[in-house]
């Protein structure tokens, strides 16, 4: 026995059997990130809950390493690998830069401006700033739409409005019409889908602009059904649409990654390069606020200054033809 005042040494255990928990929960982590479709929506929606904040699983993988230089764990490092992995893959690209922009390309900008917006001019100001061939906007209340017409106007001298969601554009449009995404139980009158043409150099763009219904969090789990339902309707309609080159606009209430949005998401291409999160604007978490193409590539994205909305407007390049 040791004397009195003499340390006792503990051998603790090899590396490459300390935090096995820890290595499990990365397993899980890549599982997840791997895996989300197979995570079951017939509960709470759970598989769109997760998608809806699948890039924020990096956080986790970040907190499990700190853990496992912590423990000194040597199986804990070395599984953290594949969440690295599942997450690269994933949303890797997404940080890269953009590529410089073409002689050809298209900048849209997209916005819900908020129906509780108490600034309509500076709103309109503050995007038409960023010099975009295209301004797509949804809440645009029938008081304020004066109001973003007259600020538009000069630079913008085209625009079509059906409902609470407008276009206004540097180019030409023709044949706007109004797009049914409303749900079968909203018996309300409900506007929130349009379609026109653009009449550009580059050829003519059928652009949509949309507002899809919120989500709603509870203890039950993610209500989305009317998402969803409208998502299906819209997809449809551009499924159909005979202009070659499309352009969705809109406030989708999802990410891209939300299986709820596949029956546009498997019809159009988004951004290549950049995460925009765009929503809440004082805490930004996801970007719900979407721009898609087909015949075309959306090459990156990004978030502008805040407005008098609860979103952040968010500007995409797109190079027509493409895609």
């Amino acid at each position: 026995m040791p004397s009195r005042g003499e340390a006792v040494v503990q051998w603790d255990r090899p590396a490459w059997e300390r935090g096995r928990v820890l290595a499990g929960l990365a397993v899980v982590t890549a599982g997840l990130l791997a895996f989300h479709r197979a995570v079951p929506n017939s509960v709470g929606h759970l598989g769109s809950l997760l998608e809806q904040f699948l890039p924020w699983l990096g956080l986790m993988v970040v907190v499990l390493f700190v853990l496992a230089l912590l423990r000194r764990s040597a199986i804990a490092l070395v599984t953290l690998l594949l969440p690295v992995a599942a997450w690269t893959y994933l949303c890797g690209g997404l940080l890269l830069p953009g590529a410089a922009r073409g002689a050809h390309d298209l900048v849209v900008v997209q916005h819900n401006v908020s129906d509780e917006n108490a600034d309509p001019a500076g709103t309109a100001r503050s995007l038409a700033d960023a010099g975009p061939d295209l301004i797509a906007l949804e809440e645009v209340l029938p008081a304020a739409l004066p109001v973003y017409e007259k600020t538009l106007a000069p630079r913008y001298p085209h625009h079509a409005v059906r409902g609470t969601v407008g276009l206004w554009s540097k180019h030409p449009l023709t044949g706007s019409r109004t797009v049914d995404i409303k749900p079968r139980e909203i018996t309300d009158s409900w506007q929130r889908g349009l379609r026109a043409v653009a009449r550009t150099p580059h050829g003519d763009i059928a652009v949509y602009v949309a507002h899809l219904p919120s989500v709603r969090f509870g203890a039950s789990g993610l209500g989305s059904t009317w998402r969803d339902e409208s998502a299906g309707k819209l997809g449809r309609v551009i499924a159909a649409e005979s202009v070659k080159q499309v352009i969705l606009m809109g406030d989708l209430n999802s990410t891209v990654d939300d299986r709820g949005l596949a029956p546009l998401t498997s019809r159009l291409n988004t951004a290549q390069r950049g995460f925009a999160f765009s929503f809440p604007a004082s805490f930004p978490v996801a970007r719900i606020d979407q721009v898609m193409a087909r015949s075309a590539t959306v090459t990156h994205i990004r978030t502008l200054p805040g407005t008098g909305s609860d979103h952040l407007p968010v500007a995409a390049r797109i190079a027509p033809g493409q895609g």
